[in-house]
């Protein structure tokens, strides 16, 4: 005679609770998973080398976000363009291979001349004209970027451009067909006008360029040439004071847009403090770095005054060909600025 399987009473209970048990763990390791799954992870390119103050701000402002999000958004900076290279990474946020990045604002001067605004010779020469352009400016800019599913979070600009040489300038003529590193539109109209040959070269390789003779001079600021160690291939360092010109970070529109309300609100905030921070980080860069190369040799000094009416001459034709290229936009920006 068969045996019967029947548990008994007590052991039916016990199956029964087990799977009850079983049920609401497995529901908890589904919401944990959940939960986790709506952690975002962001990759973040920039241009620039870690011991670059952009990239200690930005470093901290990735920190930032991530402790007011507990986690939530997790924003990785990759720097001196290890993941992108400087020259696509505002078309990589656009298209959505990365949600977010930092590029220098000139960069976009080809696609549109307002973006050149902070690098027009002696519009803006020092921190408080330089915030006030910003003021009148970032408006516009954002609009324009919007148009492109891109968002402005904010911008920090670089110490004043300076000259950087092998020999004294004294009136800019010094300058006639020598090979100078241009970094923008700007840079390379400006190397032109002073008879010089204008060259791209991103900031990683211009201790190489020089090296190797395909450039002997370059525009740019304090904070480049101390971290490149101007003082191993150059002499002299002219604080010319040309322009600020300013890097920008941007988001994609739809990655932005596809996160919680209270993620983009604690981005945004993050991205104000940042905002701040690097202004304030940039002016104490100026002195700090010009100090660094002067104790390792490089010469630093004030520009003439006949290199200064030389640059403001080329400056003014600078002008004048910015705002024909600008057109309407162009003059009301200027306008609202000379309001601030």
């Amino acid at each position: 005679m068969q045996k019967s399987t029947k548990l008994p009473r007590q052991h039916v209970a016990s199956a029964r609770y087990m799977k009850r048990i079983g049920g609401v763990l497995t529901a908890a390791a589904l919401t944990l998973a959940v939960g986790s799954a709506q952690a975002t992870e962001w990759d973040m390119p920039t241009p620039y080398g870690d011991s670059n103050f952009h990239t200690v701000n930005i470093r901290q402002f990735a920190d930032d976000v991530r402790e007011a999000t507990d986690g939530e958004l997790d924003i990785t900076v990759h720097s001196s363009g290890s993941l992108i290279k400087h020259p696509e990474i505002k078309n990589s946020v656009r298209r959505g291979l990365v949600p977010i990045g930092e590029l220098i604002m000139s960069r976009l001067a080809n696609e549109d001349p307002l973006f050149e605004v902070d690098s027009v010779p002696y519009l803006a020469s020092d921190y408080d004209q330089a915030w006030k352009l910003w003021q009148a400016s970032k408006g516009v800019l954002s609009e324009r970027l919007k148009a492109q599913r891109l968002k402005l979070l904010f911008a920090v600009p670089w110490p004043p451009q300076g000259i950087y040489t092998q020999f004294e300038v004294k009136t800019g003529e010094e300058l006639k067909g020598v090979k100078m590193r241009a970094y923008n539109k700007s840079s390379e109209r400006l190397a032109e006008l002073l008879g010089a040959l204008p060259t791209q070269v991103e900031v990683p390789d211009i201790p190489t360029a020089f090296g190797t003779g395909r450039v002997d001079a370059m525009i740019t600021s304090p904070s480049t040439g101390a971290n490149t160690r101007a003082w191993d291939y150059l002499t002299n360092f002219n604080h010319a004071q040309l322009w600020l010109p300013k890097n920008m970070v941007i988001v994609n529109a739809k990655a932005f847009d596809s996160l919680p309300e209270e993620t983009q609100k604690a981005l945004e905030d993050a991205a104000k403090v940042a905002e701040k921070r690097g202004w304030e980080a940039s002016k104490a860069e100026t002195d700090a770095k010009i100090k660094i190369m002067r104790d390792n040799g490089i010469e630093v000094s004030e520009p003439s005054p006949e290199l200064v009416k030389r640059l403001k001459k080329v400056g003014d034709t600078m002008t004048e060909e910015w705002l024909e290229r600008a057109g309407e936009s162009g003059q009301a920006l200027i306008d609202a600025y000379n309001k601030q």
